[in-house]
C-alpha cells in the first residue's frame, strides 16, 4: 500500500465526510507509481473508489524499461488522466460509461482522484477473454465514445493518444530489429496521424479496463492515462488483438469492423454530430489494418515475446504496410 501520513484525512476532508474509512486495496497501479482503494462512509454506506497516484513510490518496470523517458511518460499520463476526469468525462452518457469524478486533489506528491464505485453501480463484472456478447458491448463502448468526441480537441490530454504511439516510444523503436515495420515506423506513424476522422482514442481500450454490467447488457470503462486524439482504429485493433486468441479473432474478423461501424453511424447520428459517413467508412475501413501495422512495430520493441502476436496480427499488419508503402 502507497505509503504517506494523511491518506485518510485528505479524503475525508474532500468529501466533507468524516466518517470515512478504508475498507480494500483494489489494485497496485503499474510499477508502483499508486494504488486503487475503496472507500465508504460508516454511517451512509456510500462507497468510493479513489486512484492515489504517487510516483515516489515507483518501483521497477517489471519488463525493465526503467528510463527516465519511460517515468516521465508515466507521470505525465496520471496528469492526463486527472485532466480527463475534471474536463471531459462528464459529457460521457449512458452509451459509454466512465465512473463519475466526485473529488479530485492534485499536488506534486500525490494525486487523489475520488470517483463513484462503478462496483456499487452494478459494473462488477471483470473479464479477460471475450466471446462475441462482450466484445460487441466492448465495440459499442468505443464507437458511442468516439463519436460523442469526433473532432474534438484534446487540450490539456495527449496530443496522439494510446499508450504505444512512436513519439512516447523511441527506446522501443531502437530495441526493434531491423525490418520493413521499422523501416515504415515513422510512414505508419504518419498515416495515423494525419487521418481526416480525429477523436479522442481510449488510448488502452483492453479488457482489464473495462467493467461489464452485471445484467450482462452495458459496460463502462476506466483508467484514462493515454487518452488523446486519434483515429478510432487504433482503439479498435487494439480492443481486439489484446483479448481475443487466434481462433477468435478468424470467427470475428468479418464481424468486427462492421460492428464498429454501425454503431459509430448510430452513435453520430444519436449525438447529432454532421460528418461525410461514405467518407469516413472508407477512411475507417483504410485505416484498421494500418492500426494493426502500428500496433504490431510497437509490440516487436517492447515484447517480441508477446502472446499478442500471431499469425492473424502478421497477416492484418502485413496489409496494413503493404497500405503504407503503396500510398
Amino acid at each position: 500500500m502507497v505509503k504517506f501520513m494523511n491518506i485518510l484525512s485528505d479524503i475525508r476532508l474532500l468529501l466533507n465526510i468524516p466518517d470515512i474509512e478504508l475498507t480494500e486495496q483494489v489494485q497496485s497501479l503499474w510499477s508502483g507509481y499508486g494504488e486503487i482503494i475503496r472507500c465508504k462512509s460508516k454511517c451512509t454506506g456510500q462507497r468510493y473508489i479513489v486512484k492515489v497516484i504517487a510516483p515516489e513510490n515507483a518501483s521497477d518496470h517489471p519488463r525493465g524499461w526503467n528510463t527516465s523517458t519511460s517515468h516521465q511518460r508515466k507521470v505525465k499520463s496520471y496528469q492526463v488522466e486527472a485532466n480527463f476526469y475534471n474536463k471531459y468525462a462528464q459529457f460521457t452518457d449512458h452509451h459509454c460509461k466512465t465512473p463519475k469524478l466526485i473529488e479530485s486533489k492534485i499536488s506534486d506528491d500525490v494525486t487523489l482522484l475520488v470517483m463513484e464505485d462503478l462496483d456499487a453501480a452494478g459494473f462488477s463484472i471483470r473479464k479477460n477473454e471475450a466471446d462475441w456478447h462482450s466484445l460487441s458491448l466492448a465495440i459499442r463502448w468505443l464507437a458511442y465514445f468516439h463519436a460523442k468526441f469526433m473532432g474534438h480537441s484534446a487540450d490539456a490530454l495527449w496530443p496522439i493518444g494510446t499508450y504505444w504511439h512512436l513519439n512516447t516510444r523511441q527506446d522501443e523503436l531502437s530495441a526493434m530489429p531491423e525490418s520493413n515495420y521499422k523501416t515504415y515506423a515513422q510512414a505508419i506513424n504518419n498515416t495515423l496521424n494525419n487521418a481526416k476522422y480525429q477523436t479522442l482514442v481510449h488510448g488502452d481500450a483492453k479488457f482489464e479496463n473495462l467493467c461489464f454490467h452485471q445484467k450482462g447488457d452495458d459496460v463502462a470503462a476506466v483508467d484514462f492515462q493515454y487518452i488523446g486524439r486519434g483515429s478510432g482504429v487504433k482503439d479498435l485493433a487494439y480492443l481486439v488483438g489484446s483479448c481475443l486468441n487466434e481462433e477468435k479473432l478468424i470467427e470475428f474478423d468479418d464481424l468486427i469492423l462492421n460492428e464498429y461501424l454501425t454503431h459509430l453511424k448510430q452513435a453520430l447520428n444519436i449525438y447529432k454530430i454532421t460528418v461525410d459517413v461514405d467518407a469516413l467508412t472508407k477512411e475507417t475501413t483504410e485505416l484498421y489494418p494500418v492500426a494493426w501495422a502500428d500496433f504490431y512495430r510497437f509490440l516487436l520493441g517492447w515484447n517480441p515475446q508477446s502472446w499478442k502476436i500471431c499469425d492473424y496480427m502478421l497477416q492484418k499488419a502485413m496489409i496494413g504496410l503493404n497500405n503504407i508503402k503503396l500510398a
